[in-house]
């Protein structure tokens, strides 16, 4: 099964298994706030906020943070790829695209052509020369430019989000938070056909969400509060990271342009080419788009990757 069907499928899963907890008043919470009966932790900004809003080190915010800041630097992004359920009401935006069908046609006649090519000059310097992970950003005009390396839009909207819950004393953001709005529209519907209970939120919430995920398309890649403090902490990942074996790679060994992996990213990341890409490796979301986009299976993404393994490059050295 492509990682693509089964992301989607793990997405359904978590709204599923969460809104069976709503009918079934299980105590599992949300995506906001996890957890079985009493026992729950918090999101990372939200155990922020909740301390920002209360002023205090509340024990149950400094637990959850600990165990979301460990599965960020172990995973990464991989919550944004796999679990939440903002890409997955996005696609309902491209559902309805038009001529799907000629699309990929197009997409495979360019891919056809690509691999046909001969490297270019560009791609050969990107291939001969490597930008290391503690690079001087600020001399290294093709690091400091990538999303996620320098403060972009979203670290501003943390910026906000944190400064608001400080002045206001309570969680701003949470109140327009786009997962938490999902979720609050499922317990609404819920409310609706079970207890006929109507309120103004049932008109406002959809609206606000609409907004969010219809209006402002690229919602996280330059919004998203979480995505950005996610990526903060996910420069410390070290793990799962795509490994390419150049013995089957086209472009190191044949020679010939391929650049599957890169145009297959989401993220914006190039494995092959890291200098070349839009994003640095910390907004990876472990997505495996790559791995599934190489025509020969030269990219996999161990737990830990050699570093001296004859004929592989780890593409994470080349950030």
């Amino acid at each position: 099964m492509k990682s693509k069907k089964l992301r989607t499928l793990t997405a359904l899963a978590v709204v599923l298994i969460i809104t069976i907890g709503f009918f079934t008043t299980s105590g599992i919470g949300t995506l906001s706030a996890p957890g079985i009966s009493d026992i729950s932790i918090l999101c990372p900004l939200g155990a922020l906020t909740t301390m920002l809003a209360s002023k205090l080190l509340v024990p149950r915010a400094v637990i959850s943070l600990v165990i979301m800041v460990v599965l960020i630097i172990v995973f990464a992004r991989a919550f944004c790829g796999w679990v939440c359920p903002v890409p997955l009401v996005q696609k309902l935006r491209t559902a309805f695209a038009r001529n799907p069908k000629a699309k990929k046609a197009q997409d495979a006649e360019t891919d056809s052509a690509a691999k046909a090519a001969p490297l270019t000059a560009e791609e050969k310097a990107a291939l001969s020369t490597a930008c290391s992970s503690d690079c001087d950003t600020s001399a290294c005009s093709s690091c400091a430019k990538k999303r996620g390396q320098a403060l972009d839009s979203r670290h501003f909207v943390l910026g906000g989000a944190l400064l608001s819950t400080a002045i206001f004393g309570f969680p701003v953001f949470c109140l327009i938070c786009p997962i938490g709005l999902t979720f609050g529209l499922i317990a609404l519907v819920i409310a609706l056909f079970t207890e006929g209970d109507v309120t103004w939120s049932l008109i406002l919430v959809p609206v606000i969400l609409a907004v969010e995920l219809f209006v402002f398309r690229k919602w996280c890649h330059q919004l998203c509060p979480l995505s950005a403090l996610m990526s903060l902490i996910a420069k410390l990942n070290r793990t799962f990271k795509p490994t390419i074996d150049d013995a089957k790679c086209l472009e190191t060994s044949k020679g010939t342009t391929c650049g599957a992996c890169g145009r297959a990213c989401t993220e914006g990341i190039d494995p092959r080419h890291p200098q070349l890409s839009e994003a640095d490796w910390s907004e990876c979301t472990k997505c495996r788009d790559c791995v599934d986009a190489c025509p020969t299976k030269a990219i996999s993404m161990p737990l830990l990757a050699k570093k001296a393994a004859e004929g592989k490059t780890k593409a994470a050295d080349f950030q």
